[in-house]
Parts: structure tokens; sequence; C-alpha cells
């Protein structure tokens, strides 16, 4: 691949600096051809495609890069005041508080932790780590793919991982006291579903 190819464009800017913080990807790009030369936005990706937005262009370099850092700036207080909201201790679940990941066994109905390193550094601890999983094919013992559809202990949010993702079921001892709260609301919950759905198959 050459250079040309391995560069990252965006519409006729070539993207040279990009800076993920938090949820989003702040970037700066480039083209000394244009009467606006140059471009920054805001970069978001979902399972599907990702897209630019809140783009601006302009002949100002500084002025541009000063939005450019402003929005980092942005950025990183967002992450902290979402740190400041977190009601539980923020500690990191490591391969030692988890059995290994053997593929040999089923995934679903369980609590596993993702890998600290596949997360961003902010969002290295519990309440990003911790999931219930509750299907995919990724969750099967010996599985024939690797999405491991999930339910986020802390925050209730529905997603998916890959299996090569996980770092492996936790140990019950190593599972935090709120954890567990969580844990047992999600397995009532789906109990309380099942019976309905028995009782509406009769």
């Amino acid at each position: 691949m050459n250079d040309e190819q391995e560069k990252r464009m965006a519409g006729e800017y070539e993207i040279t600096k990009e800076i993920s913080v938090g949820r989003k990807e702040i970037v700066f790009g480039v083209n000394e051809q244009l009467d606006m030369p140059y471009f920054c936005a805001y970069y978001t990706v979902n399972e599907v495609f990702g897209s630019y937005e809140e783009c601006l262009i302009g002949d100002d370099y500084v002025e541009l890069m000063e939005v450019f850092a402003d929005r980092i700036h942005e950025q990183c207080r967002e992450v902290v005041a979402e740190r400041e909201s977190v009601t539980i201790l923020r500690e990191k679940i490591t391969a030692e508080m988890c059995f290994s990941n053997d593929y040999g066994k089923s995934l679903v109905g369980k609590v596993v932790a993702v890998k600290p390193g596949v997360l961003k550094p902010e969002y290295r601890s519990c309440e990003h780590q911790l999931i219930y999983v509750t299907g995919g094919n990724g969750a099967k013992a010996s599985p024939r793919g690797n999405a491991c559809y999930h339910i986020n202990l802390y925050s209730g949010e529905h997603g998916r991982w890959e299996r090569y993702d996980i770092q492996g079921e936790v140990k019950p001892a190593c599972l935090p006291q709120w954890a567990k709260e969580r844990l047992e609301n999600i397995r009532q919950k789906e109990t309380e579903v099942t019976k309905q759905t028995n009782r509406e198959v009769r």
C-alpha cells in the first residue's frame, strides 16, 4: 500500500491530526490547494458507519487550531464530569480477578469483564468493564462467531463486544457488591419475562 492510499481523507481534506477523548474523536484536516485550506470536525462511529459532524473550514490556521484545541478541552471536561457522577468505586478489573476466557464454555448468563486494553484509557474501570452477557454467536461454547451481546451492569445500556475482547468471567469473590445487586435485578427481570411468556403460550 503506498502513501497516497494510506492517507485518511475527509472529503478533500487530508486528516493530519486526530485526538480521541471520551465519546468523540476530534480531527484537523489540510488541503493547501483550496481557498479554505483548514478543516476541523468531530468524528463519531457506530457499528454501521462513521461520520464527520460539526465541520468547520477556514483560511486561518491558528483560528482553526484554536477550535481544535477547544474541542479537545470540551471533551476532557465531559469525561471529568462523567467520572464525578459515578457513584461507585472506580476500580479496574484485572485478569487475576477473572477466570480464563475458555472458548469451550458458554458466557451466556454470566458476568464478564472487558479487557482494559480494548477500552480508551479514560474508560479502563469497572463501570465500563463489567457486563452481563445475554447472547450472540460469540457467547456460545465453541463459538462460530465473535459477537457477544450484553447489558452493562452499571449503566444498563445494551451493546456488543467481540469474544476476543472479553477478559473472562469475573470470579464471584471479586465481583463488587454494587455489581451483585445489579445482577440480581437483571435476573429477576429475566425470570418475570420468562413467566409472562409461559403464561401467554398457555
